[in-house]
């Protein structure tokens, strides 16, 4: 797969108009109102750098947020943030369809970069449409004719057939930005290149975590080796065997909606056999403390916030005894990683995996912020992905139009 699609290796882009679709959606910091840094912002600060080093004059197309949420935000602030990862200035015009977007394309000269409006703030954006219907709506119509190449480098927004995603594939040549590249090299290396995936499914998403597992499950190749459960899905299992997890974790449970999900917990542990791991001791919130317990002592008095140090010790073992032939997929952390004393499970498995021969890769959510939390850096596992439901949409064997695109435009042999 990897060696088979185009990236920005395969064009000639000195002097030409190129259309970059970033992912640039940001949290945002509840206090200010203002966008928080992140890593997708500076990941695509590289793609952008090395266009306008090359000489192409750069057009930037993202979103933040949805219509008539508080986080759909204009992109002026997305656009400072840029400049200074860029190292370059990256102009903002507050507009995107327009006489404004229209004239700003047209003045850029060689090496100059323009953020573009919020593509949300056209209707069409969102509909799920083909190609060749969204390549006749407003934005790509007058937007290509402007335009000489267009680069593809949302990975994590790749999962919607949106107009920005899929519609310039119509009528422009399209090839992978380098966080796209990434992304498909490090899920190519894992689903083509290994034998066997060791699963790591915590957080407090149960859901997805069932999708990706049964999804690999019914895939077979490469082999589910082992499912290390923790986090919600852990719980789950642990009720499914009958355990009484206690009043406070099954309250949160049913507020959640999680507890419809227990017969399929209890019918994937069937499928699963002795390759699932489930939690022999959990740590619980007491009285402002962590305070452990062995699984057949349940029911816990308080709040269930991370697996024990006996379970990350069993996990800890199985991942650094994994081999290179082996990947070790994480989805999520083990616990509520957020308060210091509930960190203990995920640096303990985070470390494991730091120092596993394994090809690792970390997905999810703020997976950057947990490993920073617990004193790691994101150059310590093989790949740490930026895309959130995108990998797990990927995983579970969803549709990808982006990725179609990208993957359907190979490169000559």
């Amino acid at each position: 797969m990897c060696a088979a699609f185009k990236t920005l290796d395969d064009v000639n882009v000195h002097g030409k108009t190129v259309i970059v679709r970033a992912d640039l959606n940001s949290p945002i910091d509840p206090q200010t109102g203002r966008i928080q840094d992140n890593e997708r912002i500076q990941a695509h600060a590289e793609t952008l750098r090395e266009l306008s080093d090359k000489g192409a004059r750069i057009v930037v197309l993202a979103h933040q947020g949805r219509k008539g949420d508080p986080d759909f935000l204009p992109l002026e602030q997305h656009a400072e943030l840029l400049s200074k990862h860029v190292g370059k200035p990256v102009k903002y015009v507050p507009d995107l369809v327009g006489e404004k977007a229209e004239q700003a394309v047209e003045s850029l000269k060689n090496g100059e970069i323009l953020l573009l409006e919020n593509v949300r703030i056209l209707d069409e954006e969102t509909v799920e449409a083909s190609p060749e219907e969204h390549a006749k709506g407003v934005l790509v119509s007058k937007l290509s004719k402007l335009a000489d190449i267009f680069v593809l480098d949302a990975f994590s927004a790749a999962h919607r057939a949106h107009a920005s995603i899929v519609g310039f594939a119509a009528v422009l040549p399209v090839v992978a930005g380098r966080v796209m590249e990434r992304e498909l090299k490090a899920l190519s290396e894992i689903l083509e290149k290994r034998s066997s995936i060791i699963l790591f499914m915590g957080g407090n998403k149960p859901d997805d975590c069932i999708k990706v597992v049964e999804a690999l499950l019914s895939r077979g190749k490469p082999e589910v080796k082992i499912l290390l459960s923790a986090g919600i899905l852990g719980q789950l299992f642990l009720a499914a065997d009958g355990r009484d997890l206690g009043g406070p974790s099954m309250a949160y449970i049913r507020k959640k909606g999680f507890d419809a999900l227990i017969g399929e917990v209890r019918d994937l542990a069937a499928k699963l056999g002795d390759r699932l791991k489930k939690p022999v001791d959990v740590a619980y919130e007491h009285d402002g403390k962590r305070e452990e317990m062995r699984v057949e002592n349940l029911p816990a008095p308080g709040p269930i916030m991370d697996i024990g140090n006996e379970t990350t010790s069993i996990y800890a073992d199985i991942i650094r005894s994994a081999g290179k032939d082996d990947a070790i997929i994480v989805k999520g952390p083990a616990g509520a990683y957020e308060h210091e004393s509930f960190r203990k499970g995920t640096a303990g498995i985070y470390r494991a995996l730091a120092s596993s021969k394994a090809f690792t890769l970390i997905g999810g959510g703020d997976s950057s912020t947990a490993i920073s939390l617990v004193g790691l850096r994101v150059e310590d596992f093989s790949y740490v992905s930026l895309a959130g439901g995108a990998l797990i949409h990927y995983l579970s064997g969803g549709k990808m139009p982006g990725v179609e695109i990208i993957l359907s435009l190979r490169r000559p042999k």
